[in-house]
């Protein structure tokens, strides 16, 4: 990749102007609570703001270029999964989950299923969210070794570095901030990139004579049972998932939480089509390139240099707001969960550097792991994540919410173990069958199921 000097000015006055809102944010943490959920004071664009931040980051873009490159529109799959996520959190989830006044999921879960329920959210979360940092990092470094001409090593230091100035200081304010000026630049960035490729491919007649309608230009290119396993494994994952229902907590009251969910909902959906249109324009122009640089390949070479610096500007800060927010909501769950609830650690201060220490070990934790599988493809990690934090939380979190009281304590905390334990083993021994969304809801709704039929009287009020 060949940047000259109009590429890297506008890269790197933008990538400036777009760290300042987190830098600046820094100065008004005053605790834990402030850092990790705003004093609660978030209005809707802070809440879908630290949504979208988190959520279109590497696999939105790079991730689905990459996949479109391989397989082509069901790439899409992933937005398009997470945006249905976020409508059905936003309907029916985050009223009442911002109506409790607490901070993450397994302090929901614990007040619905005692204490035995935290643990066990807080480490299926915790492995979940991992493998999506695992994902962004790896779209993170392939971009950064592409801009630079650096050696993987050296875009982890990066990468690690620019999450540091991301969030590390600036907490949930900062990210917030950030991802919603994040999201503005690659609206506008890759609506040009996916219409000129469009545009350049023939318009729709063009790409339908350049590709077969099935199964380049289909939802189920990958296969019906596959892509709805996908599907639903987003979608699950999304509601289960502490970051996101993080920046509902953040909220200053339910209906503030509701409308930022929708919005985030509403941005995330259509912002994966331009880049599947790249992909499938760089198929069929340059067949033989490494899939995950077709998108910034394409931006290099098909828009003017200063837009294209500023869209590989967007694209870097789309990678580093993911990884930063998916690592914040770790951070959350550690100082909260497992030092003020169950070590007894109640100093502000001290689980404030609790929460950023948390944050650098995962960050470090995560490049080490990526350099040892840069091969692969993406969104699988993601896909994966989705599927592993969602099995085990999603049926009791749900009934939790829909109807608080019907389950026994004991049967919600076996179920959230069943579901862990069945995806873990479906991957184990069927590594190459898909995701192990269906296994670990299987079993864990089976459990659910059993104790209904030996505990009749759980169901009656």
């Amino acid at each position: 990749m060949q940047l000259n000097g109009e590429h890297l000015l506008s890269l790197v006055i933008t990538l400036i102007l777009f760290l300042l809102p987190s830098l600046l944010a820094a100065r008004k943490i005053g605790g834990a609570e402030d850092y990790s959920l705003g004093n609660r004071a978030s209005g809707a664009p802070i809440v879908s703001g630290a949504i979208v931040g988190t959520i279109i980051g590497g696999a939105a873009t790079l991730g689905t270029a990459q996949l479109a490159f391989c397989v082509g529109l069901s790439a899409w799959w992933f937005t398009l999964g997470s945006g249905i996520g976020l409508f059905l959190l936003a309907l029916f989830y985050a009223y009442p989950l911002r109506q409790t006044g607490l901070s993450t999921i397994p302090q929901f879960l614990v007040a619905h299923y005692g204490k035995s329920a935290g643990p066990i959210t807080s480490l299926a979360s915790s492995a979940g969210i991992f493998f999506s940092i695992i994902a962004s990092m790896l779209s993170c470094f392939g971009l950064i070794s592409a801009i630079l001409g650096v050696s993987s090593l050296a875009a982890a230091f990066v990468t690690v570095g620019l999450v540091c100035l991301y969030v590390f200081w600036g907490g949930i304010r900062g990210a917030a901030w950030s991802g919603l000026c994040k999201t503005g630049l690659l609206y506008l960035t890759l609506v040009v990139a996916g219409t000129t490729a469009l545009a350049s491919l023939g318009g729709i007649n063009g790409l339908h004579s350049t590709f077969s309608s099935g199964p380049w230009l289909s939802l189920l290119g990958q296969g019906g049972g596959l892509a709805l396993s996908n599907a639903g494994s987003l979608i699950i994952g999304i509601i289960s998932t502490q970051t996101y229902a993080q920046a509902i907590f953040a909220a200053r009251n339910p209906h503030t939480a509701m409308v930022g969910s929708l919005t985030a909902a509403s941005l995330t959906i259509p912002i994966g089509l331009p880049s599947v249109l790249v992909g499938l324009f760089m198929r069929a122009n340059h067949p033989d390139i490494l899939p995950l640089h077709a998108l910034p390949l394409y931006l290099v070479n098909y828009l003017p240099a200063w837009l294209g610096g500023i869209a590989l500007a967007a694209l870097l800060l789309s990678a580093i707001g993911s990884i930063a927010g998916l690592s914040l909501g770790i951070g959350s769950m550690f100082s909260g969960d497992i030092l003020h609830e169950l070590c007894g650690l109640h100093n502000n201060r001290l689980q404030l550097w609790a929460n950023r220490g948390s944050i650098l070990f995962v960050c470090l934790f995560a490049a080490h792991f990526v350099l040892h599988n840069l091969n692969s493809l993406v969104l699988d990690w993601n896909f994966l994540s989705m599927a592993l934090r969602g099995t085990g939380i999603f049926i009791p979190l749900t009934l939790a919410i829909l109807c608080p009281g019907k389950l026994r304590p004991a049967i919600a905390v076996c179920s959230m173990l069943a579901g862990l334990f069945a995806s873990l083993a479906w991957l184990l021994l069927y590594p190459g069958y898909g995701n192990p969304l269906l296994p670990g809801l299987a079993g864990s709704l089976v459990v659910v199921l059993t104790g209904f039929l030996l505990t009749p009287a759980s169901i009656i009020d």
